[in-house]
């Protein structure tokens, strides 16, 4: 039986300069994401599109949170494996595209986990388990791009 999970968030404009948006230069592409009992995330546009190359956004944060899911799954099926994850980073691209009307999409994402293991770990087991998530991760299921992985190993007794 399957089970439902609800989620809420607060998104909180801030870039109000003091005339709303009495023209498309007149305010900032910036907001907050407040989630309850969380801390604050203030984020803003791409920069490519005006925004502030020093906060998050909407491009930044769904790579880092397909990012993130690959992970917590890939640390939960190695440990029921009996492999011993000492230390995982990744460092996952994304490549979008943006029309001439302005509508932008992402045509894939590329994770590339680096992930140390001991020396006796068998990889092909660790690389089967990634192919696998993909089937499980909440993120990666509800994107309609490409993902791939690109997973690399180092050793650490």
């Amino acid at each position: 039986m399957t089970k439902t999970h609800s989620y809420t968030s607060l998104i909180q404009w801030t870039g109000n300069r003091g005339t709303g948006t009495s023209s498309y230069r007149a305010y900032d592409r910036t907001w907050d994401i407040a989630v309850p009992g969380k801390p604050r995330v203030s984020c803003s546009n791409d920069p490519l599109l005006g925004g502030d190359p020093g906060l998050m956004n909407p491009e930044d944060l769904l790579l880092s949170s397909l990012s993130a899911c690959h992970m917590l799954w890939f640390l939960h099926l190695a440990s029921d494996a009996g492999i011993h994850v000492h230390a995982y980073h990744d460092t996952p691209e994304g490549l979008g595209e943006v029309s001439p009307n302005g509508a932008g999409r992402f045509l894939t994402a590329t994770l590339k986990p680096l992930i140390t293991v001991p020396p006796e770990t068998d990889t092909s087991v660790a690389n089967q388990i990634h192919l696998d998530i993909h089937d499980r991760c909440f993120i990666a299921r509800s994107v309609s791009f490409p993902v791939t992985i690109e997973a690399s190993y180092t050793h650490r007794d």
